[in-house]
């Protein structure tokens, strides 16, 4: 049984990971868990998993965990805040951490997983859109590796085996174009958080339903894509691909195009970094092409999606702009989910913060530094009046 830790277990990230080890006992076995605030939830997955160590991270919530899970024997270290998350990712013999945690809060105890020589199943975005600079000399230093867990990056990590090094010519996400593909420009003025939150494939969090209806997440992959494949951002391009059949594409030097392909399941790149290189057998419902009918393909509207154009913008600009950019997306989002700000703000404030910041980027940032900025990004879109 491979031995794996989960960061954010009772997110969709970990529940659909749990669910994984749960149809696969003799595969998996759960060292540790770590929840933000879900003590409820989090207590089930203690007597079903058995993990040996567990961290809350709101502290208050400790002793209520402590209370829920008192009849069980033998039960878990139980620990709390940032230390006790960092302390359950570098702690045992897991061998692999799946980074669930969503945000920038996720960056610092997946630093701690890396330290500790775990492999990483990469869910957590911010680990390379704002901390590659630190990141990945990181992963060379301690001989780690980093397995793409979302499915546009396993698509193409998917696509690339046995691709030989130099063969890989361009990358193509794919997008499902997000709550609002088939809305004119001209109507986002109006839109609601409700509106927003209806994706039409996948069923996911809040903050990542808005940034898909932003396509910000696709802006987002495209600096991590960068990091993680090594392209150029003028060869990593985004489609709209409605079906979400095709997670992604990439193109070889030959113009010959590889694509991973599957149900809308986060469960498969999930199931891929937890097994590479191994495939197991799952008893899911296949893939039917002749059910499936077609598989359409358009551009991304500009003028729709603004924020796609921010996230090159900040990819290109490199050093910290990203983690601004992140920070920044971050902030409005929640800001948006709130009601304090319209749809259209969103990127018009994400704009207005890059080009304050413009100035005080660093080419070669510290960990200290990433962290400074992701913070003065959060507060720089505080102040902003939503009349602008």
């Amino acid at each position: 049984m491979k031995p794996i830790s989960i960061l954010g277990s009772t997110g969709s990230i970990g529940t659909q990971t749990l669910d994984i080890v749960a149809q696969y006992p003799e595969k998996f076995r759960v060292v540790g868990l770590t929840a933000h605030s879900n003590i409820n939830l989090l207590a089930a997955q203690i007597g079903q998993f058995e993990p040996e160590i567990v961290a809350i991270a709101t502290e208050e919530k400790l002793p209520a965990l402590r209370s829920r899970i008192a009849h069980i024997p033998n039960p878990p270290i139980l620990l709390a805040g940032t230390k006790g998350v960092k302390e359950v990712a570098r702690y045992g013999d897991s061998q692999t951490v799946v980074t669930g945690i969503v945000g920038c809060a996720g960056l610092l105890p997946t630093i701690a997983a890396i330290k500790a020589g775990k492999d990483i199943a990469l869910a957590n975005k911010e680990t390379l859109i704002a901390g590659a600079p630190v990141v990945l000399p990181l992963v060379k230093q301690h001989k780690v590796r980093l397995l793409p867990a979302d499915s546009e990056h396993s698509a193409i990590f998917q696509c690339l085996q046995g691709v030989p090094e130099g063969g890989l010519r361009r990358i193509l996400l794919t997008a499902s174009g997000g709550a609002f593909r088939d809305w004119p420009a001209d109507k986002l003025s109006y839109v609601t958080v409700e509106d927003a939150l209806k994706h039409p494939n996948w069923a996911m969090g809040k903050k990542i339903t808005i940034d898909s209806a932003t396509l910000m997440n696709k802006g987002l992959e495209v600096i991590e894509a960068h990091f993680l494949f090594g392209l150029d951002y003028d060869s990593i391009d985004i489609v709209i691909h409605p079906q979400s059949i095709i997670h992604s594409l990439i193109e070889l030097q030959d113009t010959s195009m590889l694509a991973q392909l599957g149900w809308a399941d986060m469960r498969l790149p999930l199931l891929y970094a937890l097994s590479y290189p191994e495939r197991i057998h799952t008893n899911w419902q296949q893939l039917d092409l002749v059910k499936m009918g077609s598989l359409t393909f358009s551009e991304p509207d500009d003028k729709k999606y603004p924020c796609m154009e921010l996230a090159y913008g900040a990819g290109r600009a490199g050093g910290l702009m990203p983690a601004v950019l992140n920070a920044a997306n971050e902030q409005a989002v929640a800001l948006f989910l709130e009601g304090k700000i319209g749809f259209l703000d969103i990127p018009r404030f994400i704009e207005k913060v890059m080009e304050r910041y413009i100035t005080h980027n660093n080419d070669n940032p510290s960990l200290e530094d990433i962290i400074a900025a992701d913070q003065w990004a959060r507060q720089a879109i505080k102040q902003l009046p939503v009349s602008q």
